[in-house]
């Protein structure tokens, strides 16, 4: 009797002990930027992005509430990570995606390791995070720098764009578009003949601008992204760069910055991105149902934010578990197919799908609001993205 009496007590105490845990339910995060340079290229719209997709999923997964919470970064590394700490250690945070700047997305990715937590990310570009600082718990979604390079690098100078002077991003982000575009340069016979390197969230362009200017190079790579392109495209054009015969490239814009600048400015630029909302019946309905919701048409950012947010939950159900090493590999072992993208997700946790070369159309060619692209090209997923076994990630040796 005895042992039948302390048999059901620790029966018991196991039960109050696992209670808690399944009353959580599933927590998602979104970390970002959303007040200053990167506010409208994720910001608040990635946060409504990702209840679209909760909202699409049900509400629930395996019987439990779907929880979102988001947080504004403010492009602080260490602010970032003291959130994301508190997230897993206080608020029980499953896990976080969106992780604007490439800083940031590596300092969080660094702390999910140490959690066993999941972070998927999707507004940061440096190809770092599924290359040498992959871990089991990071994936990358919507585009990194490698596929930027190759999508709009390769393009500009097999067009003739065959020297290159580089504007830069003085973080993570702004190197690693660089490098990678300037090896995808000389690969094609390209030669960079120099560099910049400005501070985030500048205000004033003219010294770097009047440097690129006097370079003589062909092509001037903004490797910048949010309002940091917008106004170094705004001030190029006071200083008449474009009318004088250079090109600049936006190696890193999205559908929010060219309509941040209008056509009349941003016309004629080239650019690579993962999704248009005009693409195709999935497409414009998902995009519909978006601008319903915020005002504006939704970016790769946006999108790739939804796809990961509702690719995570579909491995939760499919792993009947919300474990993080559970779900890590069903997320490994599902196909992706969604409003987004279609793909794969290989071992160091790259969302391989393809990408587009994008022309911004002239204020004459656009017939309609939004109607911003016309399409060049397809690059194809493998050709954007390198093999798991050459990203340089230490989990594939």
């Amino acid at each position: 009797m005895r042992t039948k009496l302390l048999s059901a007590a620790v029966a018991a105490c196991a039960l109050l002990v696992a209670a808690p845990a399944l009353a959580q339910g599933v927590k998602i995060g979104i970390l970002n930027d959303q007040s200053g340079v990167y506010a409208d290229y994720g910001g608040k719209y990635s946060f409504e992005a990702a209840k679209m997709a909760i909202e699409d999923f049900g509400g629930e997964v395996l019987g439990q509430k779907v929880e979102i919470i988001s947080a504004d970064h403010q492009n602080k590394p260490d602010l970032a990570t003291s959130i994301a700490r508190r997230w897993y250690e206080v608020e029980n945070v499953d896990m976080i995606t969106e992780l604007t700047t490439s800083s940031v997305a590596l300092a969080v990715q660094d702390l999910s390791k140490e959690k066993k937590k999941i972070d998927i990310v999707v507004g940061a570009a440096t190809s770092r995070i599924t290359g040498d600082a992959c871990t089991p718990y990071g994936f990358h979604w919507s585009f990194d720098t490698h596929a930027l390079a190759v999508g709009t690098g390769g393009a500009l100078v097999k067009a003739g764009g065959d020297t290159w002077f580089f504007m830069t991003a003085d973080y993570a982000f702004g190197y690693s578009l660089e490098k990678d575009t300037s090896e995808i340069v000389k690969e094609n016979g390209g030669k960079v003949v120099g560099s910049v390197r400005i501070p985030l969230n500048s205000s004033d362009f003219s010294s770097f601008l009047l440097q690129a200017q006097s370079s003589k190079a062909k092509v001037i790579g903004l490797a910048n992204a949010g309002l940091d392109t917008t106004n170094s495209i705004k001030q190029a054009a006071e200083f008449g760069i474009v009318k004088s015969g250079q090109k600049l490239a936006g190696l890193l814009m999205t559908l929010a910055e060219v309509h941040g600048l209008g056509l009349e400015a941003a016309q004629g630029l080239v650019l690579t991105e993962a999704f248009y909302w005009d693409q195709n019946d999935k497409t414009r309905a998902f995009s519909e149902r978006f601008f319903k919701r915020t005002g504006r048409m939704p970016s790769m950012i946006h999108a790739g934010t939804y796809s990961s947010t509702l690719q995570y939950l579909k491995a939760v159900k499919a792993a009947g578990t919300k474990d993080s090493d559970a779900v890590v590999k069903k997320l490994k072992e599902l196909p992706v197919d969604d409003a987004f993208a279609q793909g794969k997700v290989l071992e160091n946790g790259r969302f391989v799908h393809d990408l587009y070369l994008f022309e911004v159309k002239k204020p004459s060619e656009s017939k309609k609001p939004w109607d911003y692209y016309k399409q060049l090209a397809v690059v194809p997923g493998d050709k954007a993205f390198p093999a798991a076994k050459d990203s340089g990630c230490p989990l594939t040796k």
